[in-house]
């Protein structure tokens, strides 16, 4: 698709870091991004994890890398994050 090689992040453009959860399909990853919460009432610390779909143009990551993500302009109905590299 020759529109997404015009596909630019800027510095300031918010970034993640990530692990790859499946990588079936060409040039879109999911990468799972871990993080905890503290509960309000009872003050347990919680596990969460959001999933984000992902583009990689040249297929460089595999599931189980950690991978630093940049988020871009809009390339599908879900992905608007871009892999920068692995990590």
């Amino acid at each position: 698709m020759a529109h997404t090689k015009q596909i630019n992040t800027t510095e300031k453009s918010p970034r993640k870091v990530g692990v790859v959860q499946s990588d079936c399909r060409d040039k879109s990853r999911k990468v799972a991004i871990q993080y905890t919460i503290k509960h309000p009432k009872y003050g347990k610390y919680i596990r969460r994890r959001t999933v984000l779909h992902v583009h990689d143009e040249n297929n460089s990551s595999k599931v189980g890398d950690r991978v630093e993500i940049a988020e871009c302009r809009r390339i599908s109905k879900t992905k608007s994050w871009v892999i920068m590299k692995v990590l």
